[in-house]
């Protein structure tokens, strides 16, 4: 190699050499920037991740508007193919809106007025459950606590009686759709159906109040997630899914607000308050209100009958009485 050769390979091929060199054993630092990158990405959306809380904020509310977004499909069934269902925005409000102008007002105003019975009768379940509590407690002392106990007991029951027409009431509407032909005859699946709410609800009938009342919440639930399948499947119509869930949500509610105002305030009859407690409380109730005893003036009175009489007591005029002894 020649003496003019060697400074040229020294001032072309070093700084080559030195860039490969550097290429192939990237430093620590180099790499901490292309480490960030892939970290801050996100590998199941593809979008990058939040660096900043207003980044944060707008994703999550994204995430949130999309979550709603599907409830609201899976509420009505999936029923967005059909032409006539078609939301202005794809949104909670906006496929919910969508699907609720469908509903014929008819139907929609006498199943809201089916409701209001239902509503009344928990409110005055929740109402005589704090009446009972008080009662019970001897801070009511002008009613009984077995007649308060007793009452709500009827309540309850009043309760459980109207649920269970409801129920056995929205299962028959597959009875109707079927003979109608509403998507088809079905048959068997369909009648089968219908008939097995009216079934449960009639068994609850036989159960403690609040026994009942658990196992109608989910028999509701469970036939509102019947029609949620059968209106995907074209056995209803396309709204009737989500009209069913907002009825199950307002007989929910009430079964709930039952159960919870009557566990809360207060013992319910026949499970929660035997009657020698009842006799205890009405002791003590003794002591601090003593019951009244005296005599009333009048001309009629009331005595023990002998054992010649025919009843117990015997009523009868007192001067009456006096002349005959005379």
């Amino acid at each position: 190699m020649s003496v003019l050769s060697r400074p040229l390979r020294s001032i072309v091929l070093a700084p080559a050499l030195r860039g490969a060199r550097r290429f192939q054993q990237p430093s620590l630092r180099s790499a901490l920037p292309l480490l960030n990158v892939r970290f801050a990405a996100s590998s199941v959306s593809g979008r990058p991740g939040s660096q900043t809380i207003e980044h944060a904020r707008q994703n999550v509310k994204e995430e949130v508007g999309n979550s709603l977004t599907d409830w609201a499909r899976s509420i009505a069934g999936g029923v967005f193919t059909v032409d006539s269902v078609k939301p202005v925005k794809d949104s909670f409000i906006g496929i919910t809106t969508a699907v609720a102008t469908t509903v014929p007002t008819p139907y929609l105003v006498m199943g809201l007025a089916g409701g209001l019975p239902y509503i009344a009768s928990a409110g005055t379940t929740v109402y005589l459950s704090y009446q009972a509590g008080l009662a019970t407690a001897g801070t009511l002392t002008n009613i009984d606590p077995g007649v308060a106990l007793t009452i709500l007991d009827q309540a309850l029951n009043f309760q459980v009686t109207y649920g269970a027409v409801l129920l056995s009431f929205l299962g028959a509407l597959h009875w109707g759709m079927e003979f109608a032909g509403l998507g088809g005859y079905k048959g068997y699946p369909r009648l089968i159906l219908g008939v097995s709410p009216a079934v449960i609800a009639w068994s609850t009938i036989a159960l403690q109040p609040t026994s009942a009342l658990l196992c109608q919440w989910l028999g509701f639930t469970a036939l509102w997630y019947a029609d949620n399948r059968a209106t995907a499947a074209g056995w209803t119509p396309k709204w009737y899914s989500q009209y069913r869930f907002y009825l199950s949500i307002l007989v929910g509610t009430c079964i709930i607000g039952s159960l919870a105002g009557t566990s809360y305030w207060g013992p319910v009859a026949g499970h929660g308050l035997l009657s020698h407690d009842l006799t205890l409380i009405r002791e003590e109730r003794k002591k601090y209100k003593p019951e009244g005893a005296g005599v009333v003036a009048g001309d009629i009175e009331a005595v023990e009958g002998d054992p010649t009489s025919d009843a117990y007591v015997v009523v009868r005029h007192k001067f009456k009485q006096n002349k005959d002894a005379n």
